[in-house]
């Protein structure tokens, strides 16, 4: 399992966008979630997607950018 998570949404614009930024900072591999079709998933993150989750549970709400991405991670 990976230290991080994109919860994301199938035909998300958004979520296009965030997968280009964490390209562009050479993000470290991460696990994709797709919160349609799960109720639980979509009450949490209905309209936050994408959100990013590291594994001790912070989260970083779209909008981000690099510098963002490398202060979340602490490794870039």
């Amino acid at each position: 399992m990976s230290r991080f998570i994109l919860f994301q949404r199938d035909d998300c614009h958004l979520c296009d966008q965030a997968l280009a930024v964490l390209a562009e900072a050479r993000f470290p591999d991460f696990d994709s979630v797709w919160i349609d079709d799960d109720e639980a998933l979509e009450a949490r993150y209905g309209t936050r997607v994408p959100v990013l989750r590291r594994s001790d549970g912070v989260e970083l709400d779209w909008p981000f950018d690099v510098a963002a991405l490398r202060s979340f991670d602490g490794t870039l």
